[in-house]
């Protein structure tokens, strides 16, 4: 099980409507921090399958999404819980750390 990627037209039915809580990484493949983070999220979505959803939307391809987000930094992670943005992590962090901000809301 792997992140799902996520793009503009999907974005709508895999995270805004789902009812469970999504991970979102913004990322871009030229950033070092974003591949240390890529097979951590690759992790938790085989931890959390049918629990929660983990997906990446690369900024360099979806730009609407990525300036709906204010996604200033990279590697930005957000959680989104019943459509709406509740926590927002900016830069690298563990397994732990995501997982923690996922459990919150399960």
């Amino acid at each position: 099980m792997s992140a799902l990627h996520l793009n503009e037209k999907s974005f709508e039915n895999d995270v805004i409507k789902t009812d469970k809580p999504v991970l979102v990484d913004f990322w871009a493949q030229w950033c070092g921090p974003c591949r240390a983070v890529a097979p951590i999220l690759d992790e938790l979505a085989a931890d959390y399958e049918g629990k929660a959803v983990i997906g990446k939307v690369n900024v360099d391809e979806e730009n609407v999404l990525a300036q709906k987000y204010k996604i200033m930094s990279i590697p930005t992670v957000m959680l989104f819980n019943k459509g709406e943005v509740v926590e927002k992590i900016v830069g690298a962090r563990t397994k732990k750390d995501y997982a923690d901000l996922i459990n919150k809301y399960l």
